[in-house]
């Protein structure tokens, strides 16, 4: 089965939160291989959908300089991812809304077609992103709740589920028909969190 044209699916880069573990510092603005962070991510996904969107919280400006729109949460408090997907939803013109976070400089670059394949051919509401990784002495499945494709119409359920006090991506998403689509290439998924790390690769 063929993919949905991407010319239906608008990005949405993360770059909502705090960014607490990296020092209450703006992740996504800081400077990895030369460009900021979420400049990499958005380098990445812009080929694989028709428009980008950017939620974030502070320095929009700075995220405007990107070429795209920029869009804070319409809950206030950094409420979290889910806020952000509400947001994104909310200004989205096409019939599916995909979603990275702003830290994920090493995102699959065929990451758009294997979740539209596998929403297409499960008819799910939403796909999202797992790898197999090593636990210890065995291998477990890792789930990657913002690497997600969702069908547009879903802002209503968001919403609500909002407005309910709900604040959990896992919850949320046991409410919807969801499918796992697992990647073999777990360091595509790794998330830049700390000085730490943004120091460790960027050799």
């Amino acid at each position: 089965m063929t993919g949905i044209d991407k010319q239906l699916i608008t990005g949405l880069l993360l770059a909502g939160g705090r960014g607490t573990r990296m020092g209450t510092v703006d992740k996504g603005l800081q400077v990895f291989r030369g460009a900021p962070m979420a400049m990499h991510a958005l380098l990445r996904l812009s080929p694989q959908v028709g428009e980008i969107i950017v939620n974030a919280n502070q320095h929009l400006a700075a995220y405007e300089a990107f070429g795209a729109p920029v869009w804070p949460d319409e809950i206030d408090g950094f409420a979290g991812p889910l806020a952000g997907l509400q947001t994104g939803l909310n200004h989205c013109e096409t019939p599916y809304l995909v979603s990275v976070p702003c830290d994920s400089p090493f995102l699959p670059i065929d990451l758009v077609e294997r979740l539209s394949n596998a929403l297409l051919a499960e008819d799910a509401d939403l796909a999202v992103a797992v790898t197999i990784e090593s636990n210890g002495e065995t291998m477990a499945k890792q789930s990657h709740p913002v690497f997600s494709l969702m069908k547009s119409s879903l802002l209503p359920h968001l919403s609500d589920f909002l407005h309910l006090g709900g604040r959990k991506v896992d919850a949320w998403y046991a409410s919807l028909k969801v499918v796992e689509v697992v990647f073999d290439d777990v360091a595509a998924f790794r998330n830049i969190n700390t000085l730490q790390d943004l120091r460790q690769f960027e050799i």
